[in-house]
């Protein structure tokens, strides 16, 4: 196995863990300073992950997958900013001051929950036509992070927590089925 697959592999099971992890411990307390910084870098540990499991799919995604992978690089990178002001910065400010952002700022941080949704949605189409990965964490990858992305503006539920936990385990399954390689994702029965 390559370097660039092992370190995606190992990021992105960080990432699943510190979105799982963070999000039960939020559906307990509520939002508190630690959960607010795992939530807030997870998405940073996230990207090596997109670059792995592009690599290991690219030739069986062909062009919607090299396309679906440019687009959500890019969207995770925006909403990964947007989550890290969120949960890092903004968290800290008088509410009075959060809930009067300027316009240009709330477009900036829709259109990067819009530009991770598509790209998130399009990568998992592709990885799910691609047959290389097993279709569960890929489906939950393809159609929850979205889901993240667009109740990150309303306030934490158990619903919303959930959702997370539920992400954060589906990395974990991404990142090991890059790390255990083609060769045992071809065997998997849940694979595409």
């Amino acid at each position: 196995m390559n370097a660039s697959l092992r370190i995606g592999a190992a990021t992105g099971a960080a990432s699943g863990i510190l979105i799982a992890a963070a999000s039960s411990v939020e559906a307990v307390t509520g939002e508190i300073p630690a959960t607010g910084l795992a939530l807030g870098v997870a998405p940073a540990l996230g990207l090596p992950l997109i670059v792995a499991l592009h690599l290991g799919h690219r030739g069986a995604a062909r062009t919607l997958g090299s396309v679906a992978y440019g687009l959500n690089l890019v969207g995770l990178g925006l909403f990964g900013g947007a989550a890290f002001a969120l949960n890092l910065v903004l968290v800290h400010l008088d509410p009075a001051v959060t809930a009067d952002l300027p316009g240009a700022a709330r477009a900036a941080l829709l259109g990067s929950a819009l530009v991770f949704s598509a790209g998130t949605v399009l990568f998992g189409v592709a990885m799910l036509r691609a047959g290389v990965y097993p279709r569960v964490p890929v489906a939950v990858y393809a159609f929850a992070f979205p889901l993240i992305a667009l109740l990150a503006p309303l306030p934490d539920t158990l619903f919303v927590s959930a959702v997370h936990v539920v992400s954060g385990a589906a990395l974990v399954w991404l990142a090991h089925a890059v790390h255990a390689g083609p060769a045992a994702a071809g065997s998997d029965p849940g694979r595409a």
